[in-house]
C-alpha cells in the first residue's frame, strides 16, 4: 500500500511538473504569436492610417480645388459666345493658371497612373496662357481675336485627361465618404 501510495504521489508530482512546463511552453508561444499578430496589425494599421491620410489630402489640395476649377472655366467657356474680356480675364485665365500651378505644387499628390494625364493639362494650360499673354498684352487689347485658343497652334484642350482627374476626384470621394 505504501509503494501504491509513493507510485500515485510519483505519477501525481510528475504530471504536474509536465503539466507546469507544458503550460509555460504554451504561454511563452502564445506571447509570440500575440506580439506577431500586434506587429501585423499595427503595420496594416499604420499602411491604412497612412493611405487613408494620403486619399484626404489628395482631395482636399489638389482633386477638390481642381474639381471645381475646371467645372467654374467649363461653365465660362460655355457661356462665352463672343468676346468677353471679362471673363476670359477673370474665369478662364485665373481658372487656367490655378489648375495650373494646382498640378505643378501638388505633383507630389499626383497617382502615377494620372502622370501622363498631367503633362498634357499643364502642357494645354502653359500654350493657352502664353497665346493669351501674347494676344491680350496690355499693348495688344484692341485684338480682334474674340477668343483665345491653344488648339490650333498644336495643343487642344486634353479632354481625357480632365474624365481622368474627374473620375479619381469621384473615386476618391466615393472612398473616403461613401458620396
Amino acid at each position: 500500500m505504501a509503494q501504491l501510495l509513493d507510485v500515485i504521489i510519483g505519477s501525481f508530482l510528475g504530471s504536474s511538473v509536465v503539466t507546469a512546463l507544458l503550460g509555460v511552453f504554451f504561454l511563452r508561444r502564445n506571447k509570440t504569436i500575440e506580439k506577431q499578430i500586434e506587429t501585423q496589425f499595427s503595420q496594416g494599421l499604420k499602411v491604412f492610417e497612412s493611405t487613408r491620410s494620403w486619399k484626404e489630402q489628395a482631395l482636399g489640395e489638389l482633386f477638390g480645388p481642381m474639381q471645381m476649377q475646371l467645372e467654374r472655366t467649363k461653365r465660362a467657356f460655355e457661356r462665352w459666345d463672343n468676346k468677353n474680356l471679362h471673363l476670359e480675364a477673370e474665369v478662364i485665365h485665373k481658372g487656367n493658371i490655378a489648375i495650373r500651378d494646382l498640378l505643378l505644387g501638388k505633383g507630389h499628390l499626383i497617382p502615377a497612373q494620372l502622370m501622363a494625364h498631367a503633362v498634357s493639362l499643364i502642357e494645354h494650360y502653359d500654350a493657352w496662357i502664353e497665346a493669351y499673354n501674347r494676344i491680350r498684352s496690355d499693348t495688344n487689347l484692341t485684338a480682334q481675336t474674340d477668343f483665345v485658343f491653344a488648339g490650333p497652334a498644336g495643343y487642344p484642350f486634353p479632354v481625357k485627361a480632365e474624365q481622368a482627374f474627374k473620375d479619381e476626384f469621384k473615386a476618391l470621394q466615393q472612398t473616403l465618404y461613401g458620396v
